[in-house]
């Protein structure tokens, strides 16, 4: 199987109408050799196939594209290849540091390379209080690009309540917030405290509950691999189809589950390998899947193949 399948080209939106952040946007794993290195030309060719493929944008050095484990010189060119396979109005780098500062410079990085928007986690190098998550979004805006906000308290700590996420919209600080926490029930709390703060769906496995609770985008992880199932099941979730997708959202949630666990870089990465795509291996200190992890993965993306997912 061709690594990247050839597809008809993505008609894409009127960028004057579309915004980095809005429709399907693909938190995109990065292709490792087996020595560890990136192969920049394998992701090129990845993000390019995500858009032809009706994906809306990628969102790179996020988690899944393993940005703790870069050097500063790769988390740069990683945007930099991402801005020039797909334009820089389709490219919502993630910026996250352990301070403000650090944050500050990846996004005004983000911005020279072409972005027009970048996605930020609160400060992560400890569980900071309301006071300091305004601060860190201060000093990060003054890059001048739309900041998304990033919702993870699993691993940050930092809980951006709706409350929390109504001040920094009132300020002016974000456009926007990728949910992770799963809790569907933030979607209708932020639409009261916070009206035209845009809410992202955040986790694969709740894709359609936020869709149909107004979600206007999806930072999509098992979208490296199905794409174009992932666009008709976001399509649909978004547009109220419950009754056409449900099959389609049940045949791939125990793929979708996986992205809210510890190994979903190396789930994803093999199932972009079972799928004929580049996966490859992923840097320390992730491990490979224990045997029966792998096996889970393999059934699972087998049963979704076999049914011509893609």
């Amino acid at each position: 199987m061709s690594p990247h399948p050839a597809t008809s080209p993505h008609s894409a939106p009127d960028p004057a109408d579309r915004k980095p952040w809005h429709g399907i946007v693909v938190a995109t794993a990065l292709p490792l050799r087996e020595d560890l290195s990136v192969d920049f030309d394998a992701y090129a060719e990845h993000v390019r196939w995500l858009v032809d493929s009706g994906c809306d944008g990628v969102c790179p050095n996020g988690s899944l594209g393993e940005y703790q484990s870069l050097t500063p010189d790769e988390r740069a060119l990683v945007v930099r290849v991402a801005v020039e396979a797909v334009g820089g109005d389709r490219v919502l780098p993630g910026v996250a540091a352990y301070g403000a500062a650090e944050s500050l410079r990846w996004t005004e990085q983000a911005a020279e390379a072409g972005a027009r928007a970048v996605m930020l986690l609160p400060p992560n190098s400890y569980r900071a209080d309301s006071r300091t998550v305004l601060d860190h979004y201060r000093t990060v805006a003054g890059a001048g690009l739309p900041i998304v906000a990033y919702n993870n308290p699993f691993d940050t700590k930092v809980d951006l309540t709706p409350r929390l996420l109504a001040d920094l919209y009132e300020e002016g600080l974000v456009v926007g917030v990728k949910e992770f926490t799963g809790d569907v029930r933030r979607a209708y709390e932020v639409a009261e405290l916070a009206p035209g703060l845009d809410v992202l769906i955040g986790s694969d496995d709740v894709a359609l509950e936020f869709g149909l609770a107004g979600a206007v985008g999806w930072i999509a992880g098992y979208a490296n691999v199905f794409p174009r199932a992932s666009v008709e099941l976001y399509r649909a979730a978004v547009g109220g189809d419950v009754r056409a997708v449900l099959p389609l959202y049940r045949l791939l949630h125990p793929l979708l589950r996986l992205d809210s666990r510890t190994e979903f870089v190396q789930s994803i990465k093999l199932s972009m390998d079972l799928a004929g795509l580049r996966g490859g291996p992923c840097r320390p200190p992730r491990l490979p899947l224990l045997p029966e992890q792998e096996a889970s993965v393999r059934e699972f993306t087998e049963k979704a193949l076999a049914e011509g997912l893609t």
